[in-house]
């Protein structure tokens, strides 16, 4: 039996509306949200993620990496770099760092052909994956085609390598911007410090958000099933803004995976962390469809209630 407590903390849930769940009551939301997690074989979707995540990892650094040595903006491949090192386990970062700063600082003409469409191609096998896995949600949803399918993987592919340079654009004018300020007299040097700091994490979390906000949108097959802007974007990006600090902190500070392993820890650490972030995608796309199926559990319900003479009228 429930006591009194559960029962005032159900009572207030059936009550609370949050902002983003679409008018829908946070108990009704949370009836199919469980039932999802628990029902939606998240960690077998997950891993298939992280296998084909891996898989692409390689052609996806590739096609990124290669356009931005073509990017006229100072510092660009500088500021990638230290938003990656601020990003990536450290161990993994140390172990890749000398591969990706070779194609960053090295402009190399032949992979802007066959060999990048190859990359690109190959590069959307993570984002596939994905939509896959939203797809084989509990809350089930219509498939695309396959073709059609690869051409949003394409289209996510190339809306993420335009945002992250509009990133790296940012964080790259702010300091000068700061400093002309301080020049006028308009800002102080101290305050200058600890602006950058936060403009600089706003806009991390910008990238993630819209990020998720463009892979719950198109990556549906019924794109209009959610918003843009939406409560499992904003779920999802605090968890992975929480994920990549808690996880960094922990790798950087008690992991032994490398002391272990040697070179194969970090491989082990990388797919953890690939791991992690897409069980968060998948969690965040859940809240998305349990908001979507209890407002059409509630239109259902009213369609129901209306009297057969309401509907000949």
């Amino acid at each position: 039996m429930n006591g009194p407590f559960v029962e005032r903390v159900e009572k207030y849930a059936r009550r609370l509306i949050l902002p983003g769940f679409d008018g829908m009551p946070l108990y009704d939301v949370l009836v199919f949200f469980i039932k999802g997690l628990s029902k939606g074989a998240l960690n077998l979707r997950a891993g298939a993620f992280t296998y084909n995540s891996f898989i692409a990892i390689f052609p996806t650094i590739i096609f990124f990496f290669t356009i931005i040595p073509y990017i006229p903006i100072p510092n660009f491949q500088d500021n990638l770099l230290a938003l990656l090192h601020d990003l990536i386990p450290l161990s993994a970062y140390e172990t890749v760092e000398s591969t990706l700063f070779d194609i960053v600082k090295r402009p190399r003409g032949g992979l802007l052909s066959l060999g990048f469409i190859l990359a690109l191609y190959f590069a959307t096998n993570g984002v596939n994956s994905l939509i896959e896995a939203f797809n084989q949600t509990y809350h089930s949803l219509e498939n695309r085609s396959f073709v059609l399918q690869r051409l949003v993987s394409v289209l996510l592919v190339l809306i993420m390598a335009v945002m992250v340079i509009l990133a790296i654009g940012l964080i790259t004018a702010g300091p000068p911007l700061m400093k002309m300020l301080v020049n006028l007299g308009l800002l102080h040097t101290d305050f200058v410090y600890y602006l950058l700091q936060g403009s600089r994490w706003l806009i991390i979390l910008a990238l993630f958000f819209f990020g998720y906000s463009f892979l719950y949108y198109l990556g549906p097959s019924k794109r209009k099933t959610f918003r843009f802007i939406s409560a499992g974007s904003s779920l999802a990006t605090f968890l992975s803004i929480g994920l990549s600090s808690g996880f960094n902190f922990y790798v950087n500070n008690f992991s032994s995976y490398n002391k272990l392993y040697g070179s194969i820890g970090t491989l082990m650490i990388v797919m953890l962390w690939i791991y992690f972030n897409g069980l968060i995608i998948l969690i965040g796309f859940e809240l998305n469809a349990s908001i979507y199926h209890a407002r059409q559990k509630v239109i259902a319900d009213m369609d129901v209630s209306v009297p057969w003479e309401e509907e000949l009228k």
